[in-house]
């Protein structure tokens, strides 16, 4: 029985390493498809750039309106009168899927104080930004 010990020692070196080599051959595959995706989008380009016709003119070089010739400026001052109502939105939508895993490594055993420090950091430096934007007024309807 004593004899058994290294074949199944070798048996099991042979199957990790067999398991290395299949793991790094489906990143590989993964490697050349990614090459292959640029090479395809870099001939496609290249081959527009070669085969299309270049005769630059005054009319072509216009902005085009629907037919329409072009009056006035390009520039239109337009207000944007939600965005701080956007930003704040996408600054704490993103806010929450941070807070998602850190809920989820604070219920596991040895990381509370951990955990629970690096929050109160990371809240912290959103409060310190949310108080900024208060106390520069952008934040009036609050």
């Amino acid at each position: 029985m004593t004899g058994h010990g290294p074949a199944v020692t070798a048996a099991g070196n042979a199957a990790s390493a067999g398991s290395d080599g299949s793991y790094f051959s489906a990143y590989s595959v993964v490697g050349i498809l990614l090459l292959l995706g640029v090479a395809f989008v870099a001939v496609a380009f290249g081959a527009n750039r070669l085969l299309r016709p270049y005769a630059p003119s005054p009319e072509k070089l216009l902005t085009y309106e629907c037919g329409v010739d072009p009056v006035g400026e390009g520039w239109a001052h337009t207000q944007v009168r939600y965005y701080v109502y956007a930003f704040l939105y996408a600054i704490f939508a993103v806010d929450a899927v941070y807070l998602f895993p850190w809920a989820t490594i604070f219920a596991a055993p040895g990381f509370k104080g951990t955990t629970l420090a690096e929050m109160f950091v990371f809240l912290g430096f959103l409060a310190i930004g949310l108080l900024y934007a208060y106390k520069k007024g952008v934040l009036e309807w609050l």
